[in-house]
């Protein structure tokens, strides 16, 4: 599992079962055995990373200014995470659907704490989230000149939505 979360969870464009099985030095029918196929262990990937999500949520829960470099680390990772964003996106789409609705709903009461500090803009709603999780992954999909400039362009649209959402210092 952790094999396969560092290497779903890499700047690499692909990851296969052989690779996974490799890097945890274990056979491909151990692999198997335990995952059926790659969407089981995509699935199992993504659930450890929203139980990290849930644990930062959960140590920062009394402090609402920490909402946006949680918010800005989530962004961050669908740039940073593209093998698990892949094939998360090829899972049926009950499952997908029911982790969005769990990240959102981890981060529905930090950044109701955060609004109510005055750190975030009030009209925002939970469910703007998933508007700004899609300009992000529509940035990344839709840069023709490559990876890197994608990537570039995705953390600048992140920078872009953060400063729109919350408020400034001053």
């Amino acid at each position: 599992m952790l094999a396969a979360c560092d290497l779903m969870t890499s700047e690499r464009t692909a990851v296969g079962m052989p690779e996974i099985a490799r890097r945890a030095g274990v056979g491909q029918a151990t692999l198997y055995r335990h995952f059926p196929d790659r969407y089981a262990l995509t699935a199992a990937v993504i659930a450890y990373q929203v139980d990290r999500l849930e644990a930062c949520v959960v140590a920062t829960r009394q402090q609402p200014a920490a909402f946006r470099s949680m918010l800005d680390a989530v962004l961050r990772a669908q740039v940073t995470m593209r093998p698990l964003v892949r094939l998360a996106r090829r899972l049926e789409p009950a499952v997908q659907g029911r982790y969005l609705r769990r990240i959102v709903a981890l981060l529905a009461e930090p950044l109701r704490r955060a609004q109510e500090h005055g750190y975030v803009r009030r009209d925002l709603e939970p469910g703007d989230l998933v508007l700004i999780f899609t300009m992000v992954e529509g940035v990344l999909e839709g840069t023709l000149d490559g990876e890197v400039e994608a990537g570039a362009a995705a953390a600048r649209t992140i920078d872009l939505a953060l400063d729109g959402v919350f408020r400034s210092a001053a």
